[in-house]
């Protein structure tokens, strides 16, 4: 399908790619408005003669066809988290005299999207095939996340030896990631008039017991395969009460489970329900984690590559990001990208201009 004609501008991808990460913000796309942003990636890739380009709702395909031994994917989320006031970007001085770019996206994860655009448009002859990925609805629930959607109904589209996610990583190489549960949590009670609250039940005094239990928990930090993935449960939204002068007949704490990749989702679902025992649990979210794979051949030869350009060495991802889904179909796959991921979603969302440069440079060096 061909873009329309008023969609907005991506500046030279060949050119400077911290501007184009600024370029790429500026076009919000906060989860379900992706469209003008996806409309722009189309529109710039189209014009590259050595690749095929394709396109399922708001995500785009990029792809070169030239017959390589193998093919690796490049993947990112063109969505963000709801603005907070922090468009368009701007360049700020940081207190070491380097550069940040501030602005929504900046960090999760336009830079890595950034660096892919621009790393498609100059390696022309890369030394494997390269799919060039770029979809929507990452930020919410996962039965609309775009990948997925492709995994569904584009499946070959995806076919890979090895898979790259753009995530922010810092700079560094991130192996795996947690998977994620949410839950709802439910009390029920009893109404009456609050002037005379001895006849009913309080759903949300019951809620208490709850966050007990909360408090008490003690997360775990599960070794997977030399990599240590630190576990987290935590309330993240609670809901109750009718009226001012009413006793509340219901409640309902959202719960967020983070668990190690070495736990299946039906071991981490019977976990919550064993802690919220006696409790009514309803799952309304659920992905499995990814293993580290940092044995794969492919891998190991990613992660010389790339750290012979930003040195360290691999660390876990404490998130969950789509290497789960490249690991259903069987594909090694690592996070890698600008950005610190402390700052993702944050209101002061910024990331070191030079560290989206460096990331560039090291991914170059690593296909070409």
């Amino acid at each position: 399908m061909a873009a329309p004609a008023s969609a907005p501008a991506l500046p030279d991808l060949t050119g400077d790619v911290a501007a184009l990460t600024a370029a790429v913000c500026d076009i919000p796309s906060v989860s379900g408005d992706e469209r003008a942003l996806a409309d722009a990636i189309e529109t710039a890739l189209r014009e590259l003669p050595h690749l095929e380009v394709l396109r399922d709702g708001d995500a785009v395909v990029a792809r070169t066809n030239l017959g390589r031994e193998r093919r690796v994917v490049i993947a990112g989320h063109i969505d963000t988290v709801p603005l907070q006031s922090n468009l368009p970007t701007r360049v700020v001085p940081a207190d070491d005299g380097a550069a940040e770019l501030w602005g929504r996206g900046t960090v999760d994860m336009k830079g890595g999207v950034a660096v892919a655009l621009h790393l498609a448009a100059v390696l022309r002859e890369p030394r494997w095939d390269v799919t060039w990925v770029f979809y929507d609805h990452e930020e919410v629930e996962a039965v609309r996340n775009g990948l997925g959607r492709l995994v569904r109904h584009h499946p070959d589209w995806l076919a890979a030896d090895l898979a790259v996610l753009g995530e922010p990583t810092a700079g560094g190489i991130e192996g795996g990631c947690n998977g994620t549960l949410r839950a709802e949590v439910r009390t029920t009670g009893r109404t009456a008039h609050s002037a005379r609250g001895w006849r009913g039940v309080n759903a949300i005094h019951a809620a208490g017991e709850i966050l007990d239990r909360l408090r008490r928990y003690e997360a775990r930090d599960v070794d997977v395969d030399g990599l240590v993935f630190r576990e987290g449960l935590n309330a993240v939204g609670i809901t109750g009460g009718i009226a001012a002068n009413m006793i509340p007949d219901a409640c309902v704490v959202t719960v967020n489970y983070r668990f190690a990749p070495s736990l299946d989702p039906a071991g981490a679902e019977a976990h919550v329900r064993e802690v919220f025992d006696g409790f009514d649990v309803t799952i309304t979210d659920l992905a499995g984690g990814a293993r580290p794979g940092l044995d794969d051949p492919l891998v190991q030869g990613f992660v010389e590559a790339v750290t012979a350009v930003t040195g360290g060495a691999p660390g876990p991802k404490y998130g969950w990001t789509d290497v789960a889904r490249f690991a259903e179909l069987g594909i090694p796959a690592v996070n890698f990208g600008p950005g610190d991921p402390m700052l993702a979603h944050a209101d002061d969302e910024r990331c070191d201009v030079e560290q989206i440069r460096t990331c560039a440079r090291a991914l170059h060096a690593w296909l070409a």
